[in-house]
């Protein structure tokens, strides 16, 4: 029974579960002190890039005619997670405070601001730091120094997932800035969702624009598979810990997966390079996309970008002026 039990444990941790790569993708980026949440799927985390499954949506500046994609997966996940088929969702983009031009005093407004608007969601997400440290507190009065071992190994794998993340996040590019000029997205996602985000442009550009996280290096490739070993090494050496220990470990791993996926379902907002994205309102409901391109096209007067959509034809150009 105790065999049972022991693998269980090292089974839990190798679950390919998606909730750190998904907090990863809504925050942006990682911080260190992440290290202390451990759950299954934790050697996963690079994945993040991928939460959009290869969509980038066609999108169109309601207020130029240009028509683009939206390059940034994290950005693209958002929109996935927060549209609906047959209804518009309005957005709005912002950074906290425009006027500040130190990176880290942005970045600490931008927690003060999530910690006021998502109470409960940074709320589980503190707590979520708490049971690690329960976890060796146990395991080291009960002089179980494997499993102090197993959860070590975790860790550092964690560490080095936030380092390569951090790296990797740290490229950014979006183009030549235009400050002050406000602008206006319409994003067509699959599945009929349809996104209109609103702010400005150089706000926009920096959510939407080149990359997310760029290609790891051979040194960063080289971190990641460390840490992938990790943690098939720590669930081989779990089979070395006393089955309170294995018991503990199970129940860190469970606990966190908990907390930290509904920390994710109660966060609203994303942040991505210092801004905000956030929802504006209740979603409409369309019977047909071409009454959304006929309400768009009276309120920006022009049907260039709904061409560039495809979705209206030129040749449909007086008839829909004519219903107008």
């Amino acid at each position: 029974m105790d065999i049972v039990r022991l693998n269980a444990a090292a089974i839990v941790a190798l679950a390919e579960l998606t909730t750190i790569a998904e907090r990863t993708a809504l925050t942006g980026s990682s911080d260190f002190l992440e290290c202390l949440i451990l759950c299954p799927g934790l050697h996963k985390q690079q994945s993040a890039t991928n939460l959009n499954k290869a969509e980038f949506p066609a999108t169109a500046a309601l207020t130029t005619g240009y028509v683009f994609r939206v390059e940034n997966s994290a950005t693209v996940h958002y929109l996935q997670r927060v549209g609906r088929t047959g209804h518009l969702t309005m957005l709005n983009v912002h950074a906290p405070d425009s006027d500040t031009p130190s990176i880290k005093g942005r970045k600490g407004l931008l927690v003060s601001s999530r910690l006021l608007s998502e109470p409960l969601s940074s709320l589980l997400h503190l707590s979520v730091l708490m049971p690690t440290p329960i976890a060796i507190a146990v395991l080291v009065n009960l002089h179980d120094w494997w499993a102090c071992t197993v959860i070590a190994m975790l860790i550092l794998c964690r560490l080095l997932n936030i380092a390569v993340i951090r790296r990797r996040s740290s490229t950014f590019w979006a183009g030549a800035s235009e400050p002050g000029v406000r602008g206006d997205l319409l994003i067509l996602l699959g599945r009929d969702r349809w996104i209109r985000m609103r702010g400005l442009v150089d706000d926009l550009k920096a959510v939407t624009s080149g990359e997310w996280l760029r290609d790891p290096t051979g040194l960063e490739n080289l971190a990641i598979n460390t840490a992938t070993v990790l943690v098939y090494i720590a669930t081989v050496v779990s089979g070395n810990c006393s089955s309170i220990g294995s018991l503990v470990i199970l129940l860190l791993l469970l606990s966190s997966a908990v907390l930290l996926g509904a920390s994710n379902i109660l966060l609203t907002t994303q942040t991505m390079h210092d801004r905000v994205i956030c929802v504006v309102g209740e979603p409409v409901k369309y019977e047909r996309r071409l009454i959304l391109a006929k309400q768009l096209i009276k309120e920006t007067g022009r049907d260039d970008w709904a061409i560039g959509l495809g979705m209206i034809v030129p040749e449909m150009r007086d008839a829909v002026r004519a219903t107008m």
